[in-house]
This record gives structure tokens, C-alpha cells and sequence, in this order.
């Protein structure tokens, strides 16, 4: 059976990572290897791992001083044995099919160098408040990816170890430079540009939005995905409006998810962006880009089939 390690960076994590490991440990594919990187914890969550370690021996606790989520991410990388990884943040969880189900696609042809899945969004308490569309990518993956992360979160796909490497994993300068939050997707977009991209279209991780992790600083999220943008727009200036687009996108999520937490001049200022700042890194195709977006931005999520009561794992896929 083939190996698959589990990467799951954790930082002051001890109100979730229970869940979270609890998720890895249910997998059907039982042949894991579970490196938790903690990333400088100053409250119970290396207590935490520790019992979960002890009845699962599985589970590896590296410990570290705080350096971001690319540098954990990068620490269990060096670390792992397998050839194919999974990072999981220690808020999501996954359904116990989801690394099964991944490895039966990349290990069907060398040319697949990542496989993701759709995602459930979930509230504090688990349970499910949406769904993403799942759409699947089409020819042009790298093309599609850069007008929208379809991949979506950091905790749904299983990566060829290779691949990574061949990117030189997670980029660990974006947040020297105050802007964490885009190492995913510019992995994602590196692995995109030299291999296919599978998706499977059930919504086998939960993704759980809480109000102060790293998704919910919109600024910060912003200037990173412009820094991802234009690193990529220096190589290959045909990508502006493609990249403009997804900025576009990236605002509307910004602004609908401040909105549904009640920070109203958040929500004012995103949304003002939307038509009247146009991008620093991309001046000339985002306003072009902006109607197109917005427009589409209804179908990009659709509401959960499941009861509002209803958590992840209940939930019917």
C-alpha cells in the first residue's frame, strides 16, 4: 500500500486540531505517515498532539519557532517519507475517503502532479454553511488557475512530492514582506504551469472559516496575491488580464465574507475597490475584468444541500 504523509502546520491551534487530526486519523487509507509542524504554539496544542500521538503511532510532532505557514509547511516536507503529501491545516478537516480517492487518480498517470477536491465551508461549531461549485478545470489548467484558485484552500490537495520540489516548495518570503496568504496558490500555479491538475467533484474537505485566521485579513490577502500576480506577470505578460480577473474575484470572496461577519467598513471599502482602485501590479486589464467577474460571481458558490444543523461529515456528498 502506498505511503502518504500528512502535513498539518499548526500555530496556537488547540480549539481545532483535534478535529483536524481526529479527520486524518479516520482516513480508509491507512498507510499515513501525520507530521504536525508546531509553529511556535504558546497554548495547549503540543499537549493535544501528544495525546493524539500516543494512541496513533502514526502521528510526529516536529516543533519549531514561529516562522509562518510556509516554513511549517516546508519543515514537514523535509520531513516526510512519502512520495505523495497532504498538507491539512490544523481548522480543516477531511472526509475519510478524501486521500483514498486522491491517490487512486495520481497514481493513474505520471502527468497528474496534484489532485484537489471540492470543498465544504464550515462555521466554528463544523458545520456546513456552503459549498464550492466544484467545477472542474478545463485544458488549460495553469490558464484557468490563473483567473481563479478552482483548488480554492490550502488543505485539499495531494501533491507529487517532485512536483513540489521542483518548485522549491512554499514560498517562506511572503510573509517577510507582511504578506501571507497566497503561498498555496503560487505553489499551485508553479506545480499548474509543468503538470495536470485532477479535481474530484464531492466536496471532501471541510474548510472552516473562522474570524481571525489568515483568510480574514483582506489586506494582507490582498498585497500577497499582488505579489504572486506580478511575479508571474514579469515572466509572462499575457497573463495580466487573466490575473486581473482573479484579483477581481479574490475582492468579491474578500467583501462577501466581511460582509457575512458583520465588518461593515470592510465590506464598503473591498467593494469599493471592485470599480474605482484598480490594481497596482495589473493597471490596465482589471477594470475590463471587473464586469466579467462580478457577473459570474453567483455561480461560483453554491448554497449547501445540507441542513443548516448539519456538520461536515453528516453531510451527504
Amino acid at each position: 500500500m502506498t505511503l502518504v504523509t500528512a502535513i498539518i502546520p499548526a500555530h496556537n491551534a488547540e480549539g481545532t486540531i483535534d478535529a483536524t487530526l481526529a479527520s486524518v486519523r479516520a482516513q480508509t487509507h491507512r498507510e499515513l505517515e501525520i507530521i504536525v509542524v508546531d509553529d511556535g504554539s504558546t497554548d495547549g496544542t503540543r499537549q493535544r498532539v501528544r495525546s493524539h500521538a500516543a494512541a496513533d503511532s502514526r502521528i510526529r510532532l516536529v516543533a519549531q519557532a514561529n516562522g509562518g505557514v510556509a516554513a511549517a509547511r516546508n519543515r514537514g516536507i523535509a520531513e516526510a517519507s512519502a512520495h505523495y503529501l497532504a498538507p491539512v491545516d490544523a481548522d480543516d478537516v477531511w472526509h475519510p475517503d478524501k486521500i483514498a480517492r486522491q491517490l487512486a487518480l495520481i497514481e493513474n498517470s505520471s502527468e497528474v502532479g496534484l489532485v484537489c477536491t471540492a470543498y465544504s465551508v464550515l462555521d466554528e461549531q463544523g458545520r456546513v454553511t456552503m459549498e464550492s461549485g466544484g467545477s472542474s478545470p478545463r485544458n488549460h489548467q495553469f490558464l484557468d488557475l490563473c483567473e481563479r484558485n478552482f483548488i480554492g484552500n490550502g488543505s485539499s490537495a495531494l501533491l507529487r512530492r517532485s512536483a513540489i520540489e521542483g518548485c522549491g516548495g512554499y514560498d517562506e518570503s511572503l510573509r517577510r514582506q507582511g504578506a501571507q496568504g497566497c503561498e498555496d496558490l503560487k505553489l499551485y500555479l508553479c506545480i499548474a504551469e509543468h503538470h495536470r491538475i485532477e479535481m474530484i467533484r464531492s466536496p471532501l474537505t471541510g474548510y472552516r472559516q473562522l474570524p481571525d485566521n489568515m483568510s480574514s485579513d483582506a489586506g494582507q490577502m490582498l498585497r500577497s496575491f499582488d505579489l504572486v500576480a506580478a511575479e508571474f506577470c514579469r515572466r509572462r505578460p499575457e497573463l495580466r488580464a487573466r490575473f486581473a480577473a482573479h484579483r477581481t474575484y479574490l475582492i468579491c470572496w474578500l467583501a462577501h465574507r466581511a460582509l457575512k461577519a458583520q465588518r461593515w467598513r470592510q465590506t464598503l471599502e473591498l467593494s469599493t475597490q471592485l470599480f474605482t482602485r484598480p490594481s497596482r501590479a495589473l493597471p490596465q486589464a482589471f477594470a475590463a475584468a471587473a464586469g466579467r467577474r462580478v457577473k459570474r460571481l453567483p455561480l461560483t458558490f453554491k448554497r449547501a444541500r445540507a441542513a443548516p444543523a448539519e456538520t461536515f461529515l453528516e453531510a451527504e456528498l
